[in-house]
Parts: structure tokens; C-alpha cells; sequence
């Protein structure tokens, strides 16, 4: 039986309990894959960075099935952005609970109830990205001829085929395995490359219109962490933007959401404020737009951070307790920013060791990211600036 990468000793527990009670339900089910499908349904319900970690797998789906229509399901957070990914035919919205941020989202068996009234579309492939076994009920409740996904997180025996999520490989690999293992029967093994999102004209003329005053280099600074134990201080951002506008004569770009307008205000108080734009509260799309025209990107661990990568703009991204090589950005002149430490990364984000909740506690911020000088993340900057070449992922790691 494949392992589960569950940390919750009690959660996993019961989602074993739970695979060994569906066993049986794939023992009775015998079914092979339409070769190739015509019609392929493929979830992502999480956050903006998990789906465009898939951008590359769905990319590479269209290659292998180029007549196929390929419906994505996604939360409403991302429908957006999502209608952007080149290759899909439509985007489907469902909401899960679990993931709704301040938003009233479904429960399970809501979301499959939602799912199966699809049935009636016959698709040949239902394809899940997520290891959670909640998503693969979801996914089994489509009716697809043919289901795939992950078993590491259960719910494998609902799926036809079921793969073990590897969290030594990044992320995208793993989507991309999960795509070529469901298609090794009715298609040759041929990457579609790492494409970019397809953003229309007047959301691109927007943001050049944003933009039109601001001299480059133009750099793009997301500074809220989205969860307090990945939050680099910014107090230190702010030092960074401050030697940007008076050494590199750089006009800084503030993004984010509209909760992210506080932590961007804090930053533009410890500079002068006349010498960054704030445009927190822009759609997704707008702010690929905007990231798009950058030169460089800045930014911790974030959703952002994959959608510069997404629009083909460099990244400096801070990491602390996330792993670089499963989540960092991958692009040529990207650069990782992190402390070398023995507890770190531990990618406990959703369950930080008691220490770092005791130093967010205090107002201060874990070990592995408050050991990243500033000096460091300057140091990235003017190695991208300068456009020198590098290997791809290279991280800096200060001893």
C-alpha cells in the first residue's frame, strides 16, 4: 500500500482506515483507458501557486492529446488566471471548504453531488492533481471512463490508476509524471515545453498604462508571506526597496491582494512613499499583466512567485521553512534566497515546531527566515539585474 504524506498522525490514521474500506471497490473494477480520450476533466481546487505549478503537466496533456477537450476545475479564487493556462477549453468553479479562504465553500459530498451532475458529459479521463482523498472522491464522482490521480494523500482505491506523490521531486515534476503514466498507453513521451499564460490584449494595455511613468529597472516586490511562518520581516523588504529606488535608481512595484495593503503601506512608510506604486487589490490577471512588464520579481515563498515565473519574469524568492526544490521557481535567471540550517526546511507550514510559533508569538519570525540578511537578497537582485547567465534553480545558501 503506497505511504501516506500525512503529517497528522490522527488524520492519517483514519485516511488509511479509510483506503482499506475502498480496497474492495477497485478489486470488483477492471476498466481501460480510452486511447487517446476525446474529452479529459482535470481538478486543481487548491491556491494560485499549486495551479500554476500544474501549468507545465497541463501543457503537456495538450501535446499528448492535441484533439482532446480539456475542462479545468478549479476554486473561484483562481478561475481567472486559470482561463489563461493555454489548451483549455473551459474552466469549472467548485469551492471546497477546506481550502475557501473567508468564503463559505462546500463540503464534500456538496462538491461531489456538484460533480456528478457532469456524468452526463461522458468524459473519457478524469484526472485529479491533488493528494487528498477528498479531491479524489470528487474526482471518481465525474463518472469519467477512466480516473487518475495520487494515492499519498488517499482515496487511491477510487481512482483507476493511483501514484505515490515523491516530495523529493518539485511539484510540477509530479504533475507532470501523473500526465505521462495516465497517457503511456496511447501516447510518446514528448514535453510541450515550459509554457507561458496567455493574457489578452486590453488586461496587458492596462497594466503598460500602470506603468507607463515608472523607470527601469521596474521591480515587482510581493511582501505579505500569505501565512505568518513564511513571512520574511518587512522591515527587511523595506530595506531592500529602499537601496533599489537610491543605488539602483529602480522604481518599485508593490502587489498583492486587498489584505495585503496593510503590510505594503508599513513598507512604503519606511521609504519614501512617492517611490513605490502600490496596486494591491488588482485582479490575478491584472497582476500578471503587471509582473509581466517587470524586470524582476521579489518575493517570498508565494502565489506570486509562480505567477511571475508563469509570465516569464525573473524571481528572487526568500524561502524558510518550504523546501526550494519541491516549490521554488524554476526559470533560468531565477534565484532562492534561504539560511542553511538542520531543521531546515522542515515544510511544516500548516504545523510550525513549537520554537517558530513561539517566535512568531514574540513578533519575530522563524530562524530560517530570520537568518536571511539583507545583504543576501541584495546579492540575487544584482546577479539577475545584470542578467548573468546561471544553472537552472541555482539557490543561495547563507552559511
Amino acid at each position: 500500500m503506497v505511504p501516506l504524506n500525512i503529517s497528522d498522525r490522527r488524520e492519517r490514521l483514519l485516511v488509511r482506515a479509510a483506503d482499506l474500506a475502498l480496497a474492495p471497490a477497485r478489486l470488483r473494477r477492471r476498466r481501460r483507458p480510452v486511447e487517446p480520450p476525446p474529452s479529459i476533466v482535470c481538478f486543481r481546487l487548491e491556491r494560485i501557486g499549486d495551479l500554476l505549478m500544474t501549468v507545465p503537466a497541463l501543457a503537456e496533456l495538450h501535446a499528448m492529446a492535441p484533439a482532446a477537450a480539456i475542462d479545468l476545475v478549479v476554486g473561484s479564487w483562481n478561475a481567472d488566471i486559470a482561463r489563461a493556462i493555454p489548451g483549455i477549453r473551459s474552466v469549472e468553479v467548485l469551492d471546497a471548504h477546506w481550502l475557501a479562504r473567508g468564503a463559505q465553500g462546500r463540503s464534500v459530498t456538496a462538491l461531489a453531488r456538484a460533480a456528478r451532475r457532469w456524468n452526463a458529459r461522458g468524459y473519457d479521463l478524469a484526472m485529479n492533481f491533488e493528494p487528498d482523498i477528498r479531491s479524489n472522491f470528487i474526482t471518481a464522482a465525474v463518472g469519467a471512463h477512466w480516473t487518475a490521480g495520487f494515492a499519498s494523500g488517499g482515496g487511491g482505491p477510487l481512482l483507476d490508476l493511483s501514484l505515490p506523490f515523491d516530495t523529493t521531486q518539485h511539484t510540477a515534476d509530479n504533475m507532470v509524471s501523473l500526465v505521462r503514466a495516465a497517457s503511456r498507453e496511447w501516447a510518446e513521451t514528448a514535453s510541450a515545453g515550459d509554457l507561458h499564460l496567455q493574457l489578452d490584449d486590453d488586461v496587458r494595455h492596462r497594466a503598460a498604462e500602470r506603468l507607463a511613468d515608472l523607470r527601469s529597472p521596474i521591480v515587482g516586490m510581493h511582501v505579505a508571506g500569505g501565512r505568518a511562518i513564511k513571512q520574511w520581516p518587512l522591515d527587511r523588504f523595506a530595506e531592500v526597496a529602499r537601496w533599489l529606488v537610491q543605488e539602483r535608481h529602480a522604481s518599485v512595484v508593490l502587489t498583492g491582494g486587498p489584505d495585503d495593503r496593510a503590510p505594503n503601506a508599513l513598507v512604503r512608510t519606511k521609504m519614501h512613499p512617492a517611490a513605490a506604486l502600490d496596486v494591491a487589490g488588482a485582479s490575478l490577471v491584472e497582476a500578471a499583466a503587471i509582473l509581466e512588464r517587470c524586470d524582476i520579481v521579489v518575493t517570498g515563498d508565494t502565489g506570486p512567485m509562480h505567477l511571475a515565473h508563469a509570465v516569464g519574469t525573473p524571481v528572487v524568492a526568500i524561502f524558510g521553512p518550504s523546501d526550494p526544490q519541491r516549490y521554488g521557481p524554476r526559470g533560468l535567471r531565477d534565484r532562492v534566497v534561504r539560511v542553511d540550517l538542520p531543521c531546515a526546511p522542515c515544510n511544516r507550514i500548516r504545523q510550525p515546531p513549537a520554537r517558530c510559533v513561539g517566535a512568531l508569538q514574540a513578533g519575530g519570525a522563524p530562524d530560517c527566515l530570520s537568518g536571511v540578511p539583507v545583504t543576501a537578497v541584495l546579492d540575487a537582485i544584482d546577479d539577475v539585474i545584470a542578467g548573468l547567465g546561471a544553472p537552472r534553480n541555482r539557490i543561495s545558501t547563507v552559511a
